[in-house]
Order: structure tokens, then sequence, then C-alpha cells
């Protein structure tokens, strides 16, 4: 890569100041003192005070039910098909728990050993926060005679390439911008990036994103380390997460899935999937499956979603490593009101399944050389929670039409009980005063996000991002 006329360092001077408005990001100080989440707080446990009340009052209902359910062929069914699917569940978690235990993130290696590294950046409606991701990016403590930073313009209707031309304007010759000729898709902008990256790895970075300063050194280092590491994904946390309640929520739940579930996946070099927000894959892994990848289609329709799961799906499929590095860290702004939430869920449900179909074709084949178990055991887990979906709602609509109060009960008492985990996991890693918002996450989950994955099932070929377009 060029470098610009001006010095270097002085480069990085000017883009550092440009990023001092953005350091606040970069900790999450967790401000709960608004009157308005303190009394989504107080509800929550509140609700849980009401839970525990209801069972009290209704613990001989909830006998009774269980003696009903076992003196009947189908209640008999139910109930040991519930203990055999708890008992897995415990058995999962301890097995995940101890996964999580032996992981431990690569230390970046030497500036000598990095590898050429080609950061590829799509956006479409972004705006301004292109501008800053492009910023963080330039800041990185990577050497730029190694980096190349490329972002990719997807027929934006806003002004996003004008905020990318700024960016140009301070970085110069670090930095390439090109514009599709309209909106394709973020598949599409991140295969032209691949065909034009030179580096030994790629880098995707979503245009809403800001990494740390040691997030790409951090990120690529595996490669070095593993020869057989096909993919990484990054630590994701939530960027917005100052104010609004939905991001707060999200902030714990990301902890918990990246930090908790992916180091546990990848203890078993199987993470199931490298988020878009930031992940990096080796060169030959992503030309080795990119012809598949950019003609996938499902029920004969083009995939326009699903992009990251669907590559780190193919290069599972090869037999190579993927893995987590929990100390490269990018922030994301996710949706703060309920309509963006859900249908990003919706879109990553959708994803989920197509994935999960794809995954089952060659999961139980000797895909791997090494061992297989622990990749087979996360499959049935993830499938588990697909082929349930159904049966969980159906049992939960008769349970509230029969026994509302009973259900109300039973269920506030057993979230308290399964999200103290997260909790603990979140106080342990973090902060104690922000972790209490996986109860609050949990109860919304539970009461008005249920009906996302047999939606998503139901409507798994329909196309369509969702969340991008303008208001």
């Amino acid at each position: 890569m060029k470098k610009n006329n001006a010095p270097f360092h002085q480069l990085k001077q000017r883009i550092s100041n440009r990023l001092n408005a953005f350091n606040g990001f970069f900790i999450t100080k967790g401000k709960t003192q608004s009157h308005h989440n303190k009394i989504v707080l107080l509800s929550t446990f509140a609700l849980f005070s009401i839970g525990f009340y209801f069972l009290y009052v209704f613990h001989n209902d909830f006998e009774e039910l269980n003696a009903e359910r076992i003196n009947s062929k189908l209640g008999l069914t139910f109930m040991i098909t519930a203990v055999i699917l708890f008992v897995y569940k415990v058995f999962f978690f301890l097995y995940t728990a101890y996964n999580y235990y032996k992981y431990k993130a690569i230390d970046s290696v030497s500036n000598e050993e990095l590898p050429t590294c080609t950061v590829i950046v799509p956006a479409y409606n972004e705006g301004k926060q292109v501008y800053d991701t492009l910023m963080s990016l330039a800041e990185s403590n990577y050497p730029s005679e190694k980096l190349e930073l490329l972002s990719i313009d997807d027929g934006s209707k806003d002004d996003t390439w004008k905020w990318m031309m700024a960016a140009k304007d301070v970085l110069g010759d670090n930095l390439k911008i090109y514009q599709q000729p309209h909106n394709q898709g973020k598949r599409h902008a991140l295969y032209r990036g691949f065909n034009l990256g030179t580096g030994e790895v790629f880098v995707t970075v979503d245009s809403d994103s800001i990494v740390t300063e040691d997030t790409l050194r951090n990120l690529v280092s595996p490669f070095v380390k593993d020869k057989n590491c096909g993919a990484v994904a990054g630590n994701i946390r939530v960027l917005n997460n100052k104010k609004e309640l939905l991001p707060k929520m999200l902030d714990v739940s990301f902890v918990m899935s990246f930090e908790f579930v992916r180091s546990a996946e990848s203890n078993l070099n199987s993470v199931l999937c490298t988020p878009g927000a930031l992940a990096a894959y080796r060169r030959d892994a992503v030309f080795a499956c990119l012809p598949e990848w950019i003609n996938q289609t499902f029920m004969g329709q083009p995939s326009d979603i699903g992009e990251d799961r669907a590559m780190t799906n193919m290069i599972l499929k090869q037999g190579k490593h993927v893995l987590f590095q929990q100390n490269a860290v990018a922030y994301t702004n996710v949706p703060d009101k309920y309509p963006g939430l859900y249908k990003m869920f919706i879109r990553w449900g959708r994803s989920n399944v197509r994935e999960n179909l794809e995954m089952a074709k060659y999961v139980f084949t000797n895909f791997r050389k090494e061992n297989k178990t622990g990749s087979r055991l996360l499959f049935i887990s993830q499938f588990l929670r697909i082929v349930m979906s159904y049966p969980f709602v159906i049992f939960m609509l008769f349970f509230v039409l029969t026994h509302p109060l009973l259900f109300l009960g039973s269920t506030l008492v057993s979230i308290i009980i399964l999200s103290t985990f997260s909790v603990a996991f979140f106080a342990y890693r973090y902060e104690i005063k922000e972790s209490v918002w996986a109860y609050t996450y949990s109860i919304l989950y539970t009461f008005a996000l249920f009906w996302i994955t047999p939606y998503a099932i139901a409507t798994a070929n329909k196309r369509g991002w969702l969340t991008r377009e303008l208001k």
C-alpha cells in the first residue's frame, strides 16, 4: 500500500484527534441513572416478586397439573421428553462451561509475523457512521505497509458516499473507496472487496462499528499460530448502550453470546458464526468457496441475508478451524426500538434455519481429520432449538389458556433462575450494576420475542435485510 505524502505519524495524530470524541464508546460505563431506566429495573424486580407470589399461591395447582400429566399417556410422554431435554441442556451447559474454562485468546504476534491484511467495509445508508468506522480502522496499531483498507458503497440513497469521500480526503492512499452501480446487497459488496483485495487475510467490518487500536492485530494473529485456521470471529460489544434500554440489554446478551458461548465453541475449533460486525478469513479459504457463496440460493431464491453465517459454514465444511478472539473488540450499533430489534432477530433466525440445514449435510461426515464430536454437539444443540420451537409455543399457549396465573408465576421464577448465570457472568467480566439488565432482557425475550423462531422457520425462504432502508 502506498503511504500518504505526509509523515505517517502526523497522519495518525490527525486521525487520533478526530477520534477523541469517540473514546467514551470504548468503555461501557453503564449509566442507569435515567429515571425511565430505573423504573424499568424496578418493574423487572416487581414482576419477579409477583411471580414468586403466584407460584406460592398456586403451588398445589402445579402439583395437581403434574399428577394429571403423569396419569395420561400424552402427559407422560410430554414429561419424559421434557426431562430428557432438561438433562441434555444441563449436560450441554456444563460441557460449554468446561470449554469456556479451557479457552484462551491468542496473543498478538510481532509486526514481522503479521500477515498482509485487507479490511473490507461495505456500507449502505450509513451516513456519517461509516466515516467514524474508517477513522477507527486507520488508527489501528497495524503496520501500514501490510494494511489495505477498502470501503464499498452499496448504492446508498443518503450521504454515505459523501462521508466515504471525506474519509478518503483525510486518509489519502491509505483508503480505497468504490461505489456499486446500484444496491445489490451486502454479499455482493463483500464479493467485490474479496476480488479487489490483495491481503493474505480478509477482515470484514460493518460500517456502523468502531474497533479498538489492537483489534486488527489480535484478530489476525490466530492465522499465524494455527495454519489450519480458516476464519476468526471478533468480540462484539454494543456501541449505543449509554441511554436506551434495548442496547443496554443487548450489550449484556452479547457478552454472554460472544465471551461465553463463542469462547467455548472456539476451544472446539468450531465457532458457528463469524459476525458481520468483525470477522477475519484466510484468503485461500475464502476463494475455495467464493463461487458457491456468491451464488448461494435457498428454495430457488438468491440468498441475500446471512452472508457471515454462510461463509463460516462453508469454511468449517472445508475442515478448517474457526476461532474466536476475545481480545479483538468491535463496538457496533444495535436497534434501540422494538421493530428494529425483531426485524434483526427475524433476519438472524432465517439465516440460522438455512445454515443449520446446510450444516446437517456435512457435520456427520468425515469433514475434518481431528475430533468432530464438539462440532456435532454444537449442531445438535442448534437444531434442537429449531425442532422444539413449535411444540414449545403450542405448550405455552395451552398453559396460558388453562392456567394463566400459574403460567406467569412459574415462567417468571424460571427466568430469574436461568438468567442468574448471565447476570453473574457479566458482573464477573464487567460491572454488577449493568448485569441486572440480563433479567429484563430475558423477560422481554420470553414474552415479546418468543415468536421469532417459529416465524423465521415459516418464512425462511423470504429475502430482504429489513433494517437498512431509510425512514
